[in-house]
């Protein structure tokens, strides 16, 4: 480790809890991304033929959806408070309210039904994007580390 920083900043240190945050926050966006998917397939599943029971499944897979988006939200925002630790790492851009702008709805019909579809997938875009950045972010960490 170089002397170049003083004795009280660690940076191996903090660039491995960075990881450790980045990492919680990337498999809380899988688990996003899951949901998602589950609920954008009883969603469409819904909107050709579907009844009451397949809403009641696709309104429950939305819920399981926004439980695991609330815990990404979370590991997200320490994520951000950890990389920002790490000195001269360079900014990244986490995105993290694009991915979290769908809202509960609670509609019924064919109308609203292609409405949430579409809310749904362009959450799971979101979604997506936030794993992009936060792949890269660990890939920035990981090879910062490697270096030292």
């Amino acid at each position: 480790m170089s002397n170049y920083y003083s004795n009280s900043y660690d940076e191996y240190g903090e660039i491995q809890q960075a990881i450790a945050a980045g990492e919680r926050a990337l498999e809380s966006l899988q688990e996003a991304d899951v949901a998602l998917a589950g609920a954008s397939s009883w969603g469409l599943f819904d909107i050709f033929g579907g009844n009451f029971i397949s809403g009641m499944v696709k309104h429950s897979r939305l819920n399981d959806a926004r439980s695991h988006l609330e815990n990404a939200r979370n590991d997200l925002l320490a994520f951000q408070d950890e990389y920002a630790d790490v000195r001269g790492i360079g900014a990244v851009d986490l995105g993290i309210g694009d991915f979290l702008t769908f809202a509960d709805f609670i509609f019924d019909g064919l109308v609203a039904d292609i409405f949430v579809q579409t809310k749904i997938e362009d959450a799971r875009k979101s979604v997506r994007g936030a794993i992009d950045c936060v792949n890269e972010a660990l890939w920035r960490l990981r090879t910062r580390a490697a270096n030292l």
